[in-house]
């Protein structure tokens, strides 16, 4: 008598393959995350190389020559940007990098107490008892600006691989298609063939729709971030309104670090009106939730609110900044599959019932 017999060692196979592809994930993850986001990169893309590919007499019915053109004409708005707005940016953070260490010392030491409780109105008591509290959690205040540094490092020492996701999106552009389609012709049984046909135009179309209406939501948020703050007369309006612009293209997360940097900026640099830059942020976040938000991503998500939380918080456990970037696409996407599958193959099975 055989010591494991056929089923038994089909499932073990099975459980190895499983492993097998969990161990490679984890080790390579790093490079599927590039590849993953030269993918958003590309699904970004798409419209304009499809128009220019129509439409430009020098591109047209050659898709090379479309992404050529996209990518010239993108390259020519960054450097428009650049010049607008691009210098008094990196002055206005030069500026504030070399201000914050300074800053956190003295919020570390709690001397930052007397210099704003002074000019604010505060008392002598309301001052020593501040001052006190910070003093005595001046370890977890520079722990925290440590490990906040020691992230940035680690970002700057990974640009490297942020520059190979315009140069993979490229292939994607180009044959991502055909790529696909022969995937597809690989299936033989139409049911499957179907299914998976019907996964990826939603998958398609989700995808599309989601890192659009991200970019939309990131580009208002940074507009409307340098424009007010200018105009409240923000110490280094600039510099932290863009990077909360930036971190709007991270759900959920990024626009609360966003709020807390700006706040944290005006009050460690002794701005008089941080009650004001609070409602403000407060305002144009119900507008960016409950009036932007649902108006430029309608329904394509489908996803429930508790849902969204839920996948954001499993994200950030499991990948940190990119998980939560990826939370939200991969829960809709799960959801996209359940209801294919449902559509294929549970019908029929309730329809013989």
């Amino acid at each position: 008598m055989p010591i494991l017999d056929k089923r038994t060692a089909s499932v073990l196979l099975t459980i190895l393959v499983f492993a097998a592809a969990g161990a490679f994930i984890y080790a390579a993850s790093r490079i599927l995350v590039i590849f993953l986001l030269s993918i958003f990169f590309a699904y970004l893309l798409e419209p304009l190389v499809s128009r220019f590919q129509r439409w430009t007499s020098l591109s047209r019915g050659s898709r090379g020559l479309a992404i050529l053109e996209v990518y010239v004409v993108l390259c020519a708005a960054i450097g428009l940007v650049f010049l607008l707005l691009g210098l008094r940016i990196t002055d206005q953070t030069r500026s504030l990098t070399g201000a914050l260490p300074g800053l956190f010392q003295k919020l570390s030491s709690g001397q930052i107490a007397q210099e704003i409780g002074s000019k604010r109105g505060w008392s002598d008591g309301t001052q020593i008892r501040v001052q006190q509290f910070l003093a005595n959690h001046s370890n977890y205040i520079l722990s925290l600006v440590g490990s906040v540094g020691a992230r940035v490092a680690i970002f700057f020492q990974n640009v490297i691989w942020i520059v190979l996701i315009p140069i993979l999106a490229v292939f994607f552009l180009k044959d991502g298609r055909k790529v696909t389609e022969r995937l597809l012709d690989m299936v033989e049984r139409a049911p499957q063939k179907r299914f998976l046909t019907g996964i990826t135009d939603d998958l398609d179309e989700m995808l599309a729709h989601y890192i659009r209406t991200q970019l939309v939501l990131a580009g208002l948020s940074l507009a409307a971030y340098i424009g007010v703050l200018s105009l409240l007369r923000v110490p280094y309006a600039a510099a932290v309104g863009a990077v909360a612009g930036v971190l709007e293209f991270i759900p959920v997360v990024g626009p609360l670090v966003g709020a807390a940097a700006i706040l944290g900026v005006a009050f460690l640099a002794n701005y008089h009106h941080v009650l004001i830059v609070a409602a403000f942020l407060g305002v144009w976040r119900l507008l960016q939730d409950y009036v932007t938000t649902p108006r430029l991503m309608g329904r394509k998500l489908e996803l429930h609110p508790l849902a969204v939380i839920f996948a954001v918080l499993v994200g950030a456990e499991i990948g940190g900044v990119i998980g939560i970037y990826l939370s939200i696409p991969v829960a809709a996407a799960l959801r996209i599959v359940w209801k294919r599958w449902q559509r294929v193959y549970a019908q029929p099975t309730i329809r013989a019932a």
